[in-house]
């Protein structure tokens, strides 16, 4: 047994650092990458984006299930939005609450007929609206069949070149439309872009738009915030990079209609129809030689309210989990295939290494250390070598990520947020981690069920976003 828990802890060291060796090296190139991105910007006049991506229909779909609190708010921001030419169609999915009415009174829908675009199966469609004050505002209503088969409804019911893909209690910057469209006027290869999605939680918001940037008050949000900024900034910019982008993010994306259609749409088995729309785009276009661009870029930013209590973010990481081995092994025979480039060979094993088994792996490793060191079968140089590696190699990672949002877009601009968002990636490893790598691995368990529940998000509504 001895011998065996110390072959293991020796194997949870090398994992450690083959993951840590792969976070220096996606921070390196996001770093280069942020760089020239940033100078490149600086050269950007978005007038004159916004006149010239209007010559891109777009088609903006806001799943809506449940959301009183926060959709009239967030139609009304949208409305507002700088681009030239587009529409804002919002899926009521079956909601039980007050949505559909607080849409109709809001903005004086009226029943009309609408014909449908494409042909994408979707659960009933009861009526579709249109608003007296804003022509360009669309609402589906329809059967409850889930945030992919609202998408899809909605992706039926659309007249845009571009579809945007976003959740309902998301605010996009003004010209993050124009922003999104970028890509896909440089580019015709182009399929999908995503943006960088910010956490609203602790900001001060008027009239649908976020007016002071601040970092949220209590301690789960602000670990989010340094999640987000992680993920977004150090991660999904050096995948971008390396031409092997997996996910766009649910929260705001958009997507070549012409292509989505021909995939059949969004996934309405999968708790994560995000990414597993992404990697079946690689997989079509590849499986059939179609030249394509699928990329991220850092400046389109919608804002998001994060979850507040344990029990809603402990929901979330679930899905999320469920969702990602979904994905994977849906799409398994792209794992290590030459003829799927960089999103097979690198991204794909990257993801089911560490981000699948990750969980499992972590939480094993930290029994078998704390059960070696209990017994006293490790040596000092173990400890220091494990701490080093399972803790403080990871809060540089984060800290790499303050580092980056600092020296590329700086939206905290107050030191003491600064100050504050060190201190989190420092003290992250000791509880916080090791809680959503629980939460992560329970979501694995749930996916080896086949549990398809979506879990619900209480919202405190964008004026409560100061918490």
């Amino acid at each position: 047994m001895m011998a065996a828990l110390a072959i293991f802890n020796v194997f949870v060291l090398v994992y450690f650092a083959v993951l840590n060796s792969f976070y220096l090296v996606l921070s390196v190139i996001a770093f280069r990458r942020l760089r020239i991105y940033v100078r490149a910007l600086k050269s950007l006049d978005i007038d004159d984006l916004v006149s010239s991506s209007g010559g891109l229909p777009m088609s903006l779909l806001v799943p809506a299930y449940n959301e009183a609190a926060t959709i009239v708010d967030s139609v009304r921001s949208l409305l507002t939005l700088r681009y030239a030419n587009y529409e804002v169609i919002v899926i009521n999915d079956g909601s039980t609450d007050a949505t559909l009415v607080r849409l109709v009174a809001a903005f004086d829908l009226r029943r009309i007929e609408r014909v449908a675009t494409s042909n994408v199966v979707t659960q009933e469609v009861r009526h579709v609206y249109q608003s007296r004050h804003h022509p360009n505002l669309l609402v589906v209503d329809k059967v409850n069949g889930g945030k992919a088969d609202a998408l899809n409804a909605g992706l039926n019911h659309s007249r845009g070149v571009i579809v945007g893909a976003m959740d309902a209690d998301t605010l996009l910057e003004p010209d993050a439309l124009a922003r999104v469209a970028r890509p896909f006027l440089e580019d015709t290869s182009t399929i999908a872009v995503g943006g960088i999605v910010r956490i609203a939680n602790g900001c001060r918001i008027e009239a649908g738009s976020v007016e002071d940037i601040r970092l949220p008050t209590r301690a789960l949000p602000r670990f989010q915030v340094l999640e987000y900024l992680r993920a977004f900034l150090a991660s999904r910019v050096a995948w971008d990079a390396l031409g092997a982008t997996l996910i766009i993010s649910g929260a705001f994306g958009a997507f070549r209609r012409s292509t989505v259609e021909a995939v059949g749409g969004f996934d309405t088995r999968s708790v994560a129809e995000d990414m597993e729309l992404v990697v079946r785009l690689h997989r079509y276009c590849r499986d059939r030689g179609i030249p394509y661009k699928i990329t991220f870029i850092p400046d389109p930013v919608a804002w998001t309210e994060a979850p507040e209590t344990l029990r809603q973010l402990a929901r979330q990481r679930n899905r999320w989990q469920r969702g990602l081995a979904q994905v994977i092994f849906r799409h398994r025979g792209m794992i290590g295939r030459p003829r799927y480039g960089l999103p097979g060979t690198v991204a794909l094993p990257y993801f089911v290494v560490f981000e699948l088994l990750g969980p499992v792996v972590e939480l094993l490793g930290w029994a078998a250390f704390i059960l070696a060191v209990a017994l006293g079968v490790v040596s000092p140089t173990h400890i220091v070598l494990f701490l080093a590696l399972a803790v403080f190699l990871g809060s540089a990672f984060s800290v790499a990520a303050v580092v980056l949002e600092e020296l590329s877009f700086r939206r905290y601009r107050r030191f003491s947020d600064l100050a504050l968002l060190l201190g989190v990636a420092l003290v992250e490893s000791f509880g916080y981690r090791q809680l959503t790598t629980f939460w992560r691995l329970r979501g694995l368990i749930s996916a080896m069920r086949k549990d398809v529940a979506w879990g619900e998000m209480e919202r405190t509504g964008f004026r409560g976003a100061t918490s």
